[in-house]
């Protein structure tokens, strides 16, 4: 007997304006989540602030100028003459490294892959979301779909628990009979509500993947069937080192090591720098005795500096051998992380085959389980097999039921896996 009849189990969360009901595709819980996750509002906010800060005053191409103002007050009282002083003073000051050994160039290209860094950064977090409501929309299907496994057994139960009270009642069957029909529509009845409570939760869980609040009642409107995926090995692997942004990250990350070398070495070079400056003093004295007196002057400098540290003990020479071997470490740690990246995607290409090969197994124990099961109900009832024996049915078509259930959303497992290993995991939703 195959289910046809598909129920739509959603989550009741009153409140105190009442409800509202919304339907929910796996793209659309998708895209609520990329714009709400609070992981993916905080990656963005991190990389706004990169932006902000990749800027040529950061890395210290532009010169500072700086103010200053300063006024004077003074009394003085003598045996001589009595005097009021009044004197205000100000000035501009700019300073201005014109070359330093190019760091300067260099500091604003690492603010560059700084910036490139945060945004793959970003883009991680926003794989591992999608990933993670992929997962976690599926995971809902699949306890909305025991719900209905877990729905058939309880009116199976109930069904049996009916027809053994009527023939007890014609005095056809024990007391005894009758409470083993009773207690296994009991058993069922408690697996559905345990059910129900599964499926409540797997709904809050991926309620809180998008960001949402919960006082919206969501009907899940996405199938919850495998999509069989065809994989070429070595083209899984080219895009894997082309696509993948953790290892596109770590390439970034020995980008930045190469230019921290750079700009160990500028410091072997000579810097110049211009210091210019304008000063204007203005005073003003009243004598008591002698009237008044005033005066002004200004000045402009500018002053050019060349300097040059010829010797410091050695400390630049390992500065920048240290730097040398950070570089080292990275390549090696990109080694390190391909030839990982390489072993997981065997793993996950062997586990796709074997999975892929399981949901066959699983549909056909389905359909020989479902077709047990309506042989055994019609023997029950003519009395060819007893109560325990259609229990044992019941119970086989439950297992059976449910591990098809587990490996259509194991399959599903494995192949978001594969895709974001890959880098499509993105591309697909963008």
């Amino acid at each position: 007997m195959r289910i046809t009849t598909r129920l739509f189990w959603v989550v009741l969360i009153t409140v105190s304006s009442g409800l509202c009901q919304q339907e929910l595709s796996l793209d659309d819980a998708i895209l609520t989540a990329l714009k709400n996750n609070y992981d993916i509002r905080i990656s963005e906010s991190e990389y706004d602030g990169a932006e902000i800060n990749n800027s040529y005053g950061t890395a210290g191409l532009y010169p500072t100028i700086d103010f200053s103002l300063s006024s004077l007050y003074q009394q003085d009282y003598s045996d001589l003459n009595d005097f009021t002083l009044n004197r205000t003073t100000y000035g501009i000051t700019l300073n201005w490294t014109l070359f330093d050994g190019f760091s300067m160039w260099i500091r604003k290209e690492k603010l560059d892959y700084y910036q490139d860094l945060t945004a793959g950064h970003a883009d991680v977090v926003i794989e591992g979301t999608i990933e993670s409501v992929i997962l976690a929309y599926y995971g809902v299907l699949l306890e909305q779909e025991k719900l209905e496994v877990a729905e058939t057994l309880k009116k199976l139960s109930q069904d049996r628990y009916d027809y053994e009270s009527e023939r007890q009642q014609l005095g056809s069957l024990t007391t005894y009979d009758l409470l083993q029909a009773k207690n296994s529509w009991l058993e069922d009845q408690g697996r559905f509500m345990l059910q129900e409570a599964a499926f409540k939760n797997s709904v809050r869980d991926l309620i809180f993947l998008m960001g949402e609040e919960s006082q919206v009642t969501y009907t899940f409107t996405s199938e919850f069937e495998p999509k069989p995926q065809m994989y070429d090995l070595e083209s899984l692997r080219d895009k894997m080192m082309s696509n993948n942004r953790t290892l596109k990250n770590q390439y970034i990350n020995q980008s930045l090591l190469e230019k921290e070398i750079r700009l160990k070495k500028s410091d072997w070079y000579p810097s110049l720098s211009l210091r210019g400056g304008y000063n204007n003093v203005s005073s003003n004295t009243d004598y008591l005795n002698n009237g008044s007196a005033s005066s002004e002057s200004y000045n402009y400098q500018g002053t050019l500096t060349l300097s040059w540290n010829l010797f410091n003990g050695g400390n630049r020479r390992r500065a920048v051998e240290i730097a040398q071997v950070d570089r080292e470490i990275g390549q090696i740690e990109i080694n390190r992380m391909e030839h990982s990246l390489a072993n997981q995607l065997h793993n996950l290409y062997e586990i796709h085959l074997v999975r892929q090969e399981l949901l066959n197994v699983a549909q056909e124990a389905l359909d020989t389980a479902e077709l047990n099961l309506t042989i055994s109900e019609e023997k029950f009832r003519n009395g060819v097999i007893n109560s325990f024996n259609y229990r044992d049915v019941q119970l086989l078509y439950l297992n059976t039921a449910v591990n098809r259930l587990n490996a259509i959303y194991a399959y599903i497992d494995v192949n978001t896996a594969l895709m974001r290993l890959t880098g499509g995991i993105i591309a697909q939703y963008e």
